[in-house]
């Protein structure tokens, strides 16, 4: 009989084992990489572009040229789009982010065949119909208007212009940039950025030698270069002179706090040490943060830190909303809790708990074969090899108090922090 009274016994993780793809590189200049792993007959397969330069006179044509893709072809409509796609039980999404931007497809094996040639279409033949822009344009105000009254909101737009300036992380949109989007702009925009040259598929899930063959066939020899390539170069991080942002709200019964600075991203060495720090201080439910506002001031009921890495630069941010007449309290103690990290050693017993809790939250999170191509992207895309995964976990698994306390004084300096306020102060 099993006695629940005695807990399980733990062992520590020493190593994480990674599925490893296969790759092609078609004549276009299109990459593939495959990973095989699975018995499910199910495939998800990403479409990956790099977005084109930032232009601030136009400065949402790369969100708004991913979001519309599926709104129409020269032979569909959105609609019948959609239906082919539910016909065959697929799903179909497009996702935008910073530096990259993605069509993505789950599909049955049995039904490749049918679906491909539907994602063909919207990365090569997609129209932006005028009415649908309009409705897109419209849709996206209105979000915004919305979006505006929220704190929390305002306080990650004004801080991530302040950290990143006038870059594509920056961009803080406004109604005014919704009346430049054109669809002659958008064509121009999607022709140059939606070439196999500036392009990487990765196929996922049961992917045998029939899957790969109908996906290297749709997107290669057919799938021509357009005459332009695309240019994809963006300027370095410009964060701004002034520190401190306020946007007082007088009737405000809470407070929004956004506070960081620049930091280094995961192509520098000290990056998975920093993961570390970044842990211990705001990273997970137990980190020291929560500890102090949430559990012991009852300032709030969540408050967080993390670490974004991106192309070409990477910030530190701690954000929350607290009580706005405990809002000047909070900040001082998230300033507390940062100058104990670089003057106190981070006792064994909590450092032991947070690398235990990285190499758990690691490992679990490699559940099956998709999670594994998202750890892929992470350095393919950041110009890295699989190697940065033993340095993580080894970085992860000999980190000492010693190394933490030298960490935060070299990278943590509180007179360079940026701290935006929304709300009371």
């Amino acid at each position: 009989m099993l006695n629940r009274t005695i807990a399980p016994e733990s062992k520590p993780v020493e190593s994480i084992t990674l599925i490893k793809p296969e790759h092609i590189k078609l004549d276009n200049g299109c990459n593939i990489f495959s990973f095989n792993s699975g018995d499910q007959e199910l495939v998800r397969i990403e479409w990956i572009f790099q977005n084109l330069r930032f232009d601030p006179a136009k400065p949402l044509l790369n969100v708004a040229v991913n979001t519309m893709l599926t709104e129409g072809t020269s032979e569909m409509s959105a609609s019948e789009i959609a239906d082919r796609i539910d016909f065959y039980g697929a799903f179909l999404q497009v996702d935008y982010g910073y530096d990259h931007s993605q069509v993505v497809l789950y599909t049955l094996n049995r039904h490749l065949a049918k679906t491909l040639p539907v994602v063909k279409a919207i990365i090569g033949d997609s129209v932006f119909p005028e009415s649908e822009l309009e409705t897109f344009i419209r849709n996206q105000q209105q979000k915004l208007q919305v979006s505006l009254q929220k704190n929390d909101v305002l306080a990650r737009r004004a801080f991530n212009k302040a950290i990143y300036g006038d870059t594509i992380y920056g961009l803080a949109a406004n109604f005014e940039d919704y009346k430049t989007l054109h669809r002659d702009d958008m064509l121009a925009h999607f022709k140059k950025m939606y070439q196999p040259s500036n392009c990487t598929i990765l196929v996922a899930g049961k992917v045998d030698a029939e899957a790969l063959q109908l996906v290297s066939a749709a997107f290669g020899a057919e799938w021509p270069n357009y005459t332009v390539a695309a240019d994809t170069g963006n300027p370095d991080m410009q964060p701004a002179g002034e520190h401190f942002y306020f946007i007082e709200k007088p009737e405000a019964l809470q407070s929004a706090i956004r506070m960081g600075l620049p930091m280094i991203n995961r192509t520098h060495p000290d990056f998975p040490a920093l993961q570390v720090l970044n842990t211990v201080l705001g990273g997970y439910f137990g980190s020291r943060l929560m500890a102090n506002i949430r559990e012991d001031k009852g300032y709030t009921y969540g408050i967080g830190s993390g670490l974004s890495s991106l192309e070409k630069g990477g910030a530190m941010f701690i954000a929350s909303e607290v009580g706005a007449d405990v809002c000047r309290a909070a900040v001082a103690e998230i300033e507390k809790e940062i100058s104990v990290l670089k003057t106190e050693l981070i006792p064994e017993e909590e450092l032991s708990l947070v690398r235990n809790y990285m190499m758990g939250s690691l490992l679990g999170s490699l559940e099956n074969v998709f999670s594994h191509v998202d750890k892929f992207k992470s350095i393919y895309f950041s110009g890295l090899g699989y190697d940065y995964y033993d340095r993580y976990t080894e970085t992860v698994k000999k980190a000492t108090p010693e190394d933490m306390i030298a960490l935060a004084n070299k990278y943590l300096d509180l007179d360079k922090f940026y701290r935006v306020i929304v709300g009371k102060y």
